[in-house]
C-alpha cells in the first residue's frame, strides 16, 4: 500500500506546555536512576550492570537520565504529538490499527467501554513503525509524512542512545557476548518496534469512580521493553516485589523504562516482565490531558523466543544445561518467532480470547501460546 502524500505545506505545529509536577504526598517507587553518561567510562559498562541488576531482576522498572538526548528534540516530538491528537477525528483514522491482524501500527481510537461499565476509554494513541526499508511503503498520516525529517532519525536516536545500551547491559549481567540481544532486537531489520505518541483526557470524577480510578487496568507489555520520556503528570503505578501499588514519579530529562513479556521469556524470567497500570491522577492534576511520548521494542520477526545460554541462568536454576545447550545449537524450529507472539498477544487482548484462573490476590486472565504463558489482565 503506497505511503498517504499531501502536497500541501504541512500545518504549523501546535506547542505542547508542559504541566506542573503534583505536590500531593504520593508513596512513590524507589526505582534505580542509571547515569548513561559513565556508559563509555573505563569500566562504566560493568557498574552500570551491578546497579541495574536488581532492579531488572527483582523491579523490572529502572529510570535512565544522560542519554544524550536533549530536552529541545523531545519538545519537538511531543508538539508533533500534540499537533495530531488536535486534527480532526476523520483525519486520525485514515492510518488505524488493524486489530484483526494483530497490528498495532497506526491510530487508535478511544471508542471502546471499560469492561462492563459505561465508562469510555480516555487515550489516544499513535504507532509508528520504524523507518526502515522494510517499512517504506507503510501507510503514515499526512502530517507524520510532513515531518518525517524529524520523526525518523529521533526514532533511530533512541534505539542507538539508550535501547542498544540497556541491551549491552543485560547481556554483561547474564554473562553472555555484549551483542547477544543487540542482534536478537537489530533495528535495521523486521520488528514491530515503535515510536508511540499517546494521550490521555481527563474524566468526571464520577465516571472514574465507577471504574476504580483505573485509565489503564494492570498489565505486562507485549514486547521485550518500553521506554516512556518521563513527564510530570503522575499516573502510573507499578506492581512492587511485595505486591503492592506504588507511583511512578517525574524524573526531568529521564526515560522510565520496563522490561516486558519477550525479554522475561529470552531470560526464563530472570528478567521480570512487572505488572503496571495507570490511574486517576491525584487532585491537583487530575483536569489535565497527560501527553506521553513512548517507544515500545519488540523482538525481531524471526527471532526464537528459546532462553538465552546463560551461565547465570544455569547457576541460579533458571534453566538447565540440556536447555541451554539446545538453544545454543539453535535446536529451536518449533519455538514461537517474535512477530507471531507479538501479533498474537495484540490481537488477544482486543478480542479477549482468554482463560481465567486465580493467583491468590482475585481473577486474571491468561494468554497461552504454544508454550508460552502470561498473565494478560489483572482486576
Amino acid at each position: 500500500m503506497p505511503a498517504l502524500v499531501n502536497s500541501n505545506p504541512p500545518p504549523p505545529l501546535l506547542s505542547w506546555s508542559e504541566h506542573p509536577v503534583t505536590t500531593e504526598s504520593l508513596d512513590w517507587a524507589p526505582l534505580v536512576i542509571i547515569d548513561l553518561a559513565k556508559f563509555e567510562q573505563p569500566g562504566g559498562k560493568q557498574e552500570l550492570a551491578n546497579e541495574l541488576k536488581d532492579a531488572v531482576k527483582l523491579w523490572g522498572f529502572w529510570t535512565v537520565i544522560n542519554t544524550g538526548i536533549s530536552q529541545e528534540q523531545l519538545n519537538r516530538q511531543l508538539d508533533i504529538g500534540y499537533t495530531f491528537f488536535k486534527q480532526p477525528l476523520a483525519e486520525k483514522k485514515k492510518v488505524a490499527c488493524n486489530f484483526s491482524e494483530g497490528n498495532y501500527f497506526g491510530y487508535r481510537e478511544p471508542y471502546r467501554l471499560v469492561g462492563k461499565s459505561d465508562v469510555k476509554e480516555n487515550m489516544e494513541m499513535l504507532n509508528l513503525p520504524k523507518y526502515t526499508p522494510n517499512y517504506e511503503s507503510y501507510p503514515r498520516h499526512d502530517l507524520i509524512q510532513a515531518y518525517k525529517n524529524e520523526i525518523q532519525p529521533f526514532h533511530r536516536l533512541v534505539w542507538d542512545n539508550v535501547i542498544r545500551k540497556l541491551f549491552i547491559l543485560f547481556a554483561i549481567i547474564l554473562e553472555l557476548p555484549e551483542d547477544y540481544f543487540v542482534q536478537r532486537h537489530d533495528y535495521d531489520k523486521p520488528s514491530e518496534d515503535h515510536l508511540r505518541y499517546m494521550i490521555y483526557h481527563p474524566r468526571p470524577a464520577e465516571d472514574d469512580a465507577k471504574i476504580g480510578g483505573q485509565w489503564s487496568a494492570g498489565h505486562t507489555d507485549f514486547g521485550s521493553m518500553t521506554l516512556l520520556f518521563s513527564q510530570p503528570v503522575a499516573a502510573l503505578q507499578i506492581r512492587t516485589p511485595n505486591n503492592e501499588w506504588k507511583w511512578v514519579k517525574h524524573i526531568p530529562g529521564g526515560i522510565t523504562c520496563n522490561a516486558a513479556d519477550t525479554l522475561s521469556f529470552l531470560t526464563k524470567g530472570y528478567i521480570k516482565s512487572t505488572v503496571h497500570r495507570v490511574m486517576r491522577p491525584p487532585p491537583d492534576q487530575a483536569n489535565l490531558e497527560r501527553l506521553g511520548l513512548f517507544y515500545f521494542v519488540r523482538p525481531g520477526d524471526d527471532v526464537p523466543m528459546v532462553p538465552a545460554p546463560s551461565p547465570v541462568l544455569i547457576r541460579e536454576g533458571y534453566l538447565s544445561e540440556d536447555e541451554a545447550k539446545l538453544a545454543s545449537e539453535g535446536q529451536n524450529s518449533d519455538a514461537v518467532k517474535g512477530f507471531e507472539y507479538v501479533r498474537a498477544r495484540v490481537k488477544n487482548v482486543h478480542t479477549r480470547n482468554t482463560r481465567h484462573v486465580h493467583d491468590g490476590r482475585g481473577m486474571k486472565e491468561v494468554f497461552r501460546l504454544k508454550n508460552l504463558e502470561v498473565p494478560d489482565f489483572y482486576v
